[in-house]
């Protein structure tokens, strides 16, 4: 990719708390509004798209640092780390192909602007907005105090996308519906 990267807006919270649902929601509605979005998730555990027995597998374990599988639908490139350290997340978004907007789903840690999901029923700890300033609103199914922060309903996808491209600079201010709370 070259030139300047997308925007990207963050989805941060607990484990069970509903990110990727808020993720794949928010995806299926920006979509629908005509923008191309791309999503980055980040997996505490190790991920394999492969499958014992797969060509590309065997081309893995043989040793092939990167391995391309291509088909007439989609296509995955797959880089064994070895011995290499996790990249940064600004390298993941520089291999990107152009789009208009990046949903992050984790890495909570990193510097870019978030909206924390909270639920009632999951494993909790306590409110990350506090300590964390990219926070820039939250997303709960239960009524609470959101701290000076916009506080939305989880399942009021349609404001919360407003609030996003709002943020990103990809929507006429005056389509920010303020449906919150």
């Amino acid at each position: 990719m070259t030139g300047a990267l997308p925007p990207v807006f963050g989805v941060t919270g607990w484990k069970n708390s509903g990110k990727t649902t808020m993720v794949e929601r928010l995806v299926r509605e920006l979509t629908a509004r005509g923008h191309k979005v791309s999503t980055v998730k980040h997996a505490h555990h190790g991920c394999d798209v492969d499958h014992p027995g797969t060509d590309s597998l065997r081309h893995r374990e043989a040793g092939a640092n990167e391995v391309a599988l291509v088909s007439g639908r989609r296509w995955a490139l797959m880089h064994e780390l070895r011995e290499e350290s996790e990249p940064p997340l600004g390298e993941i978004l520089a291999r990107l192909s152009p789009c208009d907007l990046v949903l992050i789903e984790g890495y909570k840690r990193e510097g870019h602007p978030k909206l924390e999901v909270r639920r009632q029923d999951a494993v909790r700890g306590e409110p990350l907005a506090p300590r964390d300033p990219q926070i820039r609103a939250i997303a709960s199914d239960c009524t609470e105090d959101g701290g000076g922060l916009p506080l939305f309903n989880l399942d009021d996808i349609p404001a919360i996308a407003d609030f996003i491209l709002h943020h990103c600079g990809l929507a006429d201010p005056g389509d920010l519906r303020h449906d919150r709370r």
